[in-house]
């Protein structure tokens, strides 16, 4: 890697720890608290992520985005079956074995059977090998190795196609295994205007021990093991790639140096298959633009089942594999798949002697950063075992088109999740958007879950492939804001669940379910303290809570007429104006309401489909019976001034 992105990289850090020494931490609504403080603290969102950024200036030269070359400069290697023919002083020809030893252009053309196109020059040089109709195979090694240079090109030429693999099996030949079609142990680039095949029948498609840039081309590249990696960081320009993977589609993590270890990508065409992650970045990972079409594992239907068992409002996330013991609420068929019979547990991950992947665990994510991961536009079709986006420490989403099928949470942070723009669908998940901390300020939100749509709860993701386990539980530091956007929620569990606070001060939620009675639509363990906005939810009243008393925007919560899916609900003001309108998507009893316009003291026409009720908000909080929630509201003599009649 070049000490210019190095130092910069390295200043971002430091500035970003500088400034914000617990970003994660930022906005904290705290439990307790009076409703003035959570009203004026800050959660936006806003933490100083933008300091940890890289640009696209500080990673691509012009070289790498150059995919000219001089033709009369240039050494012509001619490959010719088992060996091949130079003219030039610097290229060594040893039967199939073919060694370049200065910097300078060489063209490449021809097949070479079983042979090995290496780089052995001054840690100086600068090398571009162009590859203008190759096919070159080696049944133990690396077709192409970069033992020593100071950056080498390939470059493919154009309209030209190329082919590069291995066999079945690796043998050692330096003190690193060879273990990829092509290995560099330098930075390493590749651009053109070609296509290129990699199959790599054994090991990984493409390794560098350094920097990795791939600026241009067509890629088409089947792998055992990783398709892609680069030590340092994995950098994409454009181009097309078509990787079909035994482990992650795209690599990134240096364990030498915790500021290396990144995935960015500026634009490109990318079609992932991968057993592993589709894209995954140690450090931190940084998506600009492109079209991406990621599967990995057997996507959201080979996911393990999750079981779930509700006490009360208190959700118990079982681990994988959990076997029922005394005490336990049991019932036929609980695990999902219509036995008394638990889910096999999932495999064991892979231990690795290679020194290319040695500290890989098993993980099935779409998209993956162990750092912060930044998604500032893009196309994204992601249908993953685990969880579709993921990462260990925060999410900002700026601006993107996500359509998400997860085998587990859709998108899920062990830190903070912020979602500023962009239009994200979650077809199919167990957790629909889940962190420590979630900020909504912006965008289109639509979610089916099977458990939670927004869950914020106190603690990473421990579960990795399979099952939650207990790694999360209630914490003071932990909220959901919602200021902005438009929010669908379908879930099974909670709609909105926090095990902390939650505000609301803008936008507009909708959530439908759940339908049984061991959920709600509102969960929280603190306060839920709504401002602004609107928020309207059909769900069963098992469960449900409603807002604080401390919210300073009117809310109702309301017993129905036992409701069905597809039912359209509407609340009317006095003015007969229709303030809030939905449709069911689930089967409810109850519903929460709340949008600017209530006001304590007026009466409301509530339609349900199945019947006409009017409501006078003696309270500004306002809830029937016992379905309030702590700090939540109720009328005072229970019923309050509440008429039904048939529609």
């Amino acid at each position: 890697m070049s000490m210019k992105l190095k130092n910069s990289i390295l200043q971002a850090i430091l500035i970003f720890a500088l400034l914000c020494p617990g970003c994660s931490n930022a906005g904290n609504v705290n439990a307790g608290k009076d409703s003035e403080d959570i009203d004026n603290k800050d959660t936006s969102g806003n933490t100083d992520s933008t300091a940890k950024r890289i640009s696209a200036s500080d990673v691509f030269s012009d070289r790498d985005l150059e995919t000219g070359y001089n033709e009369n400069s240039a050494a012509v290697i001619k490959l010719n079956g088992k060996n091949a023919s130079c003219s030039s002083n610097a290229v060594k020809v040893s039967g199939s074995k073919i060694t370049i030893t200065d910097e300078g252009t060489y063209i490449i053309s021809g097949t070479l059977e079983d042979g090995m196109i290496v780089v052995d020059a001054d840690k100086s040089d600068k090398v571009q090998i162009v590859l203008n109709g190759v096919n070159i195979s080696n049944s133990t090694s690396a077709a192409l190795y970069v033992l020593k240079a100071d950056k080498v090109f390939i470059t493919t030429a154009a309209k030209s196609v190329n082919t590069l693999s291995n066999g079945g099996t690796y043998k050692a030949i330096d003190e690193n295994n060879i273990d990829s079609v092509i290995y560099s142990k330098e930075d390493l680039t590749l651009n053109g205007e070609g296509s290129l095949v990699i199959n790599a029948e054994a090991g990984h498609g493409i390794i560098s021990k350094d920097s990795l840039v791939l600026a241009s081309g067509e890629y088409n590249i089947t792998a055992e093991k990783h398709g892609v990696s680069g030590k340092d960081d994995v950098s994409v320009a454009d181009g097309s790639y078509k990787i079909v993977s035994g482990k992650d589609g795209i690599h990134s993590e240096n364990a030498d140096d915790e500021s290396l270890g990144f995935v960015y990508i500026l634009d490109g065409t990318f079609d992932i298959t991968s057993e592993g992650d589709g894209i995954s970045g140690a450090a931190f990972g940084q998506i600009e633009n492109g079209s991406f079409k990621i599967k990995t594992g057997g996507g959201c239907e080979a996911a393990g089942v999750k079981a779930e068992q509700d006490m009360g409002d208190m959700h118990m996330k079982k681990p994988y594999n959990h076997k029922p013991e005394m005490g336990d609420a049991h019932r036929p068929g609980q695990w999902g798949n219509g036995t008394d019979t638990p889910p096999e547990a999932p495999p064991e991950a892979e231990e690795n002697s290679n020194n290319s992947d040695s500290t890989d665990t098993a993980s099935i994510k779409g998209i993956k950063a162990d750092g912060d991961l930044y998604l500032d536009g893009g196309e994204f079709y992601i249908d993953s075992e685990d969880d579709s986006v993921h990462s260990n420490s925060n999410i900002i989403i700026t601006k993107g088109n996500y359509k998400l099928a997860s085998g587990d949470d859709g998108v899920h942070a062990g830190s903070d999740v912020s979602i500023s723009d962009g239009t994200i669908n979650i077809s199919k998940c167990y957790e629909g958007i889940e962190g420590k901390t979630i900020n909504i300020s912006g965008g289109d939100i639509s979610l089916v879950s099977s458990d939670d749509g927004l869950n914020a709860s106190g603690g990473a993701d421990g579960s990795g492939y399979g099952g939650r386990g207990d790694s999360f539980s209630a914490s003071d530091d932990v909220y959901i804001s919602i200021s902005g956007g438009t929010i669908y929620i379908t879930a099974s569990g909670d709609g909105v669940d926090s095990n902390g606070n939650l505000a609301i001060s803008g936008g507009q939620t909708y959530v439908s379910g759940p339908s049984n009675s061991g959920n709600g639509a509102l969960d929280y363990n603190g306060e839920a303290i709504i401002s602004g906005g609107i928020f309207a939810a059909s769900s069963v009243s098992g469960m449900t809570q409603n807002f604080s008393t401390s919210s300073t925007q009117g809310a109702m919560l309301i017993m129905t007429e036992a409701g069905a899916s597809g039912d359209e609900i509407s609340l009317t003001g006095p003015d007969g104006n229709v303030l809030v309108s939905w449709k069911a998507g689930k089967d409810y009893s109850c519903v929460n309401i709340s949008c600017p316009e209530l006001a304590k003291g007026e009466t409301y026409t509530l339609n349900t489909g199945k019947a006409v009720s009017e409501i006078t908000m003696t309270d500004l909080i306002y809830g029937e019976g016992s379905m309030t929630g702590k700090g939540g509201g109720k009328a005072p003599g229970g019923m309050g001034r509440h008429r039904s009649s048939p529609s």
